[in-house]
């Protein structure tokens, strides 16, 4: 691939970027009022995203469920919990279609035998 094609590329995604965040920020605005609308705005991020195979940030990504792809906001359309077994895991409760979604925790360090906390 040429440097040109690259450039062009790099340009690309950054204005996708660009756009999927102010898609985001709208569908945020625009939940209380009328849902129908902010479902259409992440729908639109979402395909801007394949379009242009660029990922989606992680904090818009969280707020997609996986099964329905429908926008899922905490306490709105969403339930989270946190449970502490086995591994460590954050559920989210998709309130449209009914299925979950794991995330893992990061266990916190041990100290070191020898060490002293200061």
């Amino acid at each position: 691939m040429s440097a040109r094609f690259m450039a062009n590329r790099n340009k690309v995604r950054e204005i996708a970027l660009k756009r999927i965040k102010q898609l985001f920020e709208l569908a945020f605005k625009t939940l209380a009022d009328r849902p129908d609308l902010s479902q259409r705005y992440v729908e639109i991020a979402r395909k801007i995203s394949m379009r242009t195979r660029t990922r989606l940030p992680k904090e818009n990504r969280l707020l997609i469920c996986r099964h329905c792809k429908k926008f899922i906001f905490p306490g709105v359309s969403s339930r989270i919990r946190i449970q502490p077994r086995r591994e460590p895991h954050i559920v989210i409760t998709c309130l449209y279609c009914g299925k979950y979604m794991r995330i893992p925790l990061k266990r916190r360090k041990k100290w070191c035998e020898g060490a002293q906390p200061s």
